[in-house]
């Protein structure tokens, strides 16, 4: 199975723009590592914006 290289566009421009991380960091973690951060960082991102309301 493949993993659609668009959707790792979005995963790297997600990290990069949240953590300031460089692209072959970023492409350097596992999938599932990289998947986690994208998740977790969404959650952090929900919970300021509803902090700020």
């Amino acid at each position: 199975m493949t993993y659609a290289a668009d959707r790792i566009e979005e995963e790297v421009a997600y990290l990069a723009y949240h953590f300031h991380w460089g692209m072959d960091d970023i492409l350097d973690l596992e999938h599932a590592d990289r998947r986690a951060y994208v998740t977790r960082t969404g959650k952090l991102v929900e919970q300021a914006e509803a902090a700020r309301q």
